[in-house]
């Protein structure tokens, strides 16, 4: 195959994770360091240089910065360890439940709509000495904070993607006719 040819499958693969790490649950780092890696070995390491490999770290890193962000949004907002882990439980259970029932879009809501129900869910069984009305409002608070830190991490990690590719066609550009 063309080095050109392939050099622009890569990017293509690179936009897909890129728009991958805005929504929440979808791959998009993996994605990215996978077509980094495919091009470094396809060209013997051309064009791989300390920013790449900055950019390969961060991606690496990225995958943390989407759970602190939650874990952030869901603290920010008063959420406990029960509200925490009932997001987490919402969000593997968000995903896996709705693939089977939408497959397109199914994911996606699973992974917006399951972190906040597990966190209500979860806060509201931790509050039970409040009131019922009380235990709600702490509850759903709880998880406005847990889907706050959710996009606001999917936010982060979308500017890293595209950052990564921005960084990979700016440093291999020059060696893709040459190869």
């Amino acid at each position: 195959m063309d080095l050109t040819v392939l050099y622009w499958i890569l990017v293509a693969i690179m936009l897909v994770g890129a728009i991958g790490e805005l929504v929440p649950g979808m791959p998009g780092a993996s994605l990215i360091l996978a077509a980094i890696l495919v091009w470094a070995l396809a060209t013997n390491f051309a064009g791989i240089t300390w920013a790449i490999v900055v950019v390969f770290v961060l991606l690496v890193l990225s995958a943390a910065v989407e759970f602190l962000a939650t874990f952030w949004g869901a603290k920010r907002f008063g959420a406990s360890r029960w509200g925490l882990f009932g997001a987490i439980i919402g969000l593997v259970a968000g995903v896996v439940g709705l693939l089977p029932a939408l497959p397109l879009g199914g994911p996606v809501l699973g992974a917006l709509f399951g972190p906040f129900i597990g966190a209500f869910i979860g806060e509201y069984l931790y509050r039970s000495q409040l009131d019922s009305s009380e235990r709600v409002r702490v509850a759903f608070k709880a998880s406005v904070g847990t889907v706050v830190g959710l996009v606001v991490g999917n936010l982060v990690d979308g500017v890293l993607a595209i950052a990564a590719v921005v960084v990979f066609v700016l440093t291999t550009w020059p060696f893709v006719g040459t190869l």
